[in-house]
């Protein structure tokens, strides 16, 4: 009879194209994988996988087996979320999936206060890069993303929580007149510096200020804001730096700051989930906590810049 682990070691192979790849991914030998691939194309009578020189690919019998199993997957993800909500609201394993340029600035204020309201809920973090918690949720390893909107997935639902503006951040000894707003054109005058590729945030900069021909973009490889605002303080170019991340980022780093003129440039934050999962009502309570943190006083640590003004005025 086929079992639940045969279909997640088939899934797991059909996504990666490899069983290296998959054993590693699905935390066993190599052997072992292969092994039960071998009895589930026995089981069925089915020849599911070709194996090439370099990796393997699904023939035509794999692919239309990938889509039922895929179908079958998620049901089983859906019943684990349907008995997680039985509970308490926000109680129980949760799996949180968050984009480096929001984690550092939105965890430490709303941490305290799931432990605070939700004491029963036992929360992980996963800190990567859009399309990999992406994946990890319709994969089912996630429950609930906090990321930049939108997610174009048809088994993805999403609710905007609010809007984070960009602002110019430019070298402290960069004179720019006080009445002066940031355009895009200002940034073509200096070289600008963003994260490296992969980066939500790079891709939603460069196409909210309409700089994808920009030829004069440098990365140097930075994966953190941290890094690239460092890079700015000490004269090495301009960036766009989120609002939400002013005051930590600015902190220990001298830069100017602007806003940009009308229509400012903003990204969209907020939550995406699996569709079909039943536990819309937990993800929508995370929501309104978030929604709630602009109050917070925390020394300036809510979610919406508190010092930004200020650092605008003294810049």
């Amino acid at each position: 009879m086929t079992s639940l682990k045969q279909l997640r070691y088939f899934d797991a192979v059909a996504r990666h194209g490899h069983f290296g790849r998959a054993a590693e991914h699905c935390a066993v030998s190599q052997p072992a994988l292969s092994m039960q691939i071998r009895d589930l194309e026995q089981e069925l009578g089915l020849k599911l996988f070709e194996r090439l020189a370099r990796g393997i690919r699904l023939t035509p019998e794999g692919r239309e087996v990938e889509k039922r199993v895929a179908r079958i997957l998620s049901d089983i993800r859906d019943l684990d979320d349907y008995a997680k909500q039985r509970g308490a609201p926000l109680s129980g394993p949760l799996n949180l999936g968050v984009i480096p340029s929001l984690a550092p600035y939105v965890l430490p204020p709303l941490l305290p206060l799931l432990q605070r309201r939700f004491g029963e809920l036992d929360l992980s973090i996963r800190e990567t890069q859009t399309q990999h918690l992406v994946d990890e949720l319709i994969e089912g390893r996630l429950d609930l993303l906090l990321l930049a909107l939108p997610v174009e997935h048809a088994e993805i639902e999403t609710l905007a929580l609010f809007e984070d503006c960009f602002l110019l951040a430019y070298p402290p000894d960069r004179k720019i007149d006080k009445d002066v707003l940031a355009t895009p054109e200002l940034l073509k005058s200096d070289r600008l510096l963003l994260l490296e590729e992969g980066h939500c945030l790079r891709d939603q900069a460069l196409a909210l200020c309409e700089l994808r021909q920009t030829d004069h973009i440098n990365t140097f490889g930075a994966s953190s804001l941290s890094t690239i605002v460092q890079m700015v303080a000490n004269g090495m170019g301009m960036t766009l730096l989120p609002e939400i991340a002013v005051d930590l980022e600015t902190r220990h780093q001298r830069v100017g700051l602007k806003r940009f003129a009308e229509p400012q440039p903003f990204r969209s934050i907020g939550l995406a989930w699996r569709r079909r999962s039943p536990r819309k009502p937990d993800f929508m309570a995370l929501g309104s906590l978030i929604g709630e943190m602009s109050g917070i006083e925390n020394s300036g640590a809510g979610i919406t810049g508190a010092g930004v003004e200020a650092e605008l005025e003294s810049a």
